[in-house]
C-alpha cells in the first residue's frame, strides 16, 4: 500500500477518537519506517511492504485502545529535550514547562547552586533545569527504582550531569541539605476525580497522579518537610491542579512561607505556586 493511502485509511480509523488522528498516524508510521514525518510529504507514493504494514497495524491497534502515543513510541519531547518514557512514569506535558520557566527565574546565580527535584519521574524537570543552569548541582529523586533508572538513561542520552537516586520525598536526603531551590510536580489529583478514567491518564501510574485530602496530601507533606532542607530565603515551587492554587497558597502561608505567588499555564489556568522560606 502507498504511504498516502495508508495514512488516509489509518487517520479515518482514528478520527472518531482523536482530533490529532492524522498526526498520530504519521508518528506511528514514521516509527515503523524509521523516518521523520516530513518524509511523507516528499514521498507519498512510496510503497509500504508487508512486514512494515504488519508492524504499523500493531502500533495502530494499541493507539485505538487509547494507549498514549508517548508510551507507544517510548519518547516524548519536553523543553529542548527528547526523553525516553515508559508506563512507570507520567508523560511529561507542556504545562510542566511553565514550572521550568518559573524555576529558572529563581535559580541563584552563584556557582554551585543546589537544586532538588522531588518525584522526578522521567527526569524532565531536573534535566531541563540542568540544561539551562550549567553552574548548578541538580539532584532528582523518585520513589520508584525503575523511574530512577529511566531518568539516569535520559541524563546520559543528553550528556547532562544530574544525580538521580531513589527516595520517598526527603527520606534519603538528610545529609544533602540545604538546597537553594526545590521543585516538584507531585501527585495532586483527587482519587475520586472522574477524569482518571478518561484519556491518557488511564494508562499512567496512579501513584504518580493521585493524593489523599482531595489531592493535597503530598503537597502539604512537602511544604512541611521542605523547611528543613531549604537554604535561608530559598524557594519551593509546585505544579498543582488548575483549581488548587488558593489552597496551596494557604498551605504555604500556614507553614510560614513568604512572597507566595501563583503563575498561569499556557491555557490560562493557575498551575504553579511558589513560596520562600526564611
Amino acid at each position: 500500500m502507498q504511504i498516502e493511502a495508508l495514512l488516509k485509511s489509518a487517520s479515518q480509523r482514528l478520527a472518531p477518537f482523536y482530533e490529532s488522528a492524522l498526526l498520530d498516524a504519521q508518528l506511528l508510521l514514521a516509527q515503523v519506517l524509521e523516518v521523520s514525518t516530513s518524509y511523507f510529504y516528499t514521498w507519498p507514493d512510496k510503497v509500504v511492504d508487508d512486514v512494515q504494514l504488519v508492524a504499523f497495524e500493531a502500533l495502530l491497534a494499541r493507539r485505538l485502545t487509547g494507549e498514549p502515543i508517548a508510551y507507544i513510541l517510548e519518547r516524548q519531547a519536553f523543553w529542548t529535550l527528547d526523553l525516553e518514557v515508559s508506563p512507570c512514569t507520567l508523560i511529561p506535558r507542556a504545562d510542566t514547562e511553565r514550572l521550568v520557566e518559573v524555576a529558572l527565574t529563581k535559580v541563584p546565580s552563584q556557582a554551585a547552586s543546589r537544586i532538588l527535584d522531588l518525584g522526578t519521574g522521567t527526569g524532565a524537570i531536573a534535566l531541563a533545569l540542568a540544561s539551562e543552569c550549567h553552574h548548578a548541582q541538580v539532584i532528582g529523586v523518585d520513589l520508584i527504582d525503575e523511574a530512577v533508572a529511566l531518568a539516569r538513561r535520559n541524563a546520559q542520552r543528553h550528556d547532562l550531569s544530574v544525580h538521580f537516586r531513589q527516595s520517598s520525598w526527603f527520606e534519603q536526603l538528610e545529609s544533602e541539605a540545604p538546597f537553594d531551590l526545590i521543585v516538584s510536580n507531585p501527585p495532586y489529583i483527587d482519587p475520586a476525580d472522574q477524569h482518571l478514567e478518561q484519556g491518557d491518564v488511564r494508562f499512567e501510574p496512579k501513584t504518580a497522579l493521585i493524593a489523599e485530602e482531595h489531592g493535597l496530601a503530598d503537597i502539604r507533606h512537602i511544604v512541611m518537610q521542605a523547611k528543613a532542607y531549604l537554604a535561608q530565603g530559598a524557594c519551593l515551587i509546585f505544579e498543582h491542579g488548575y483549581d488548587q492554587a488558593a489552597q496551596v497558597r494557604e498551605i504555604l502561608a500556614a507553614e510560614g512561607y513568604e512572597q507566595i505567588e501563583s503563575f498561569r499555564d499556557y491555557g490560562g489556568n493557575d498551575r504553579v505556586t511558589l513560596g520562600h522560606y526564611s
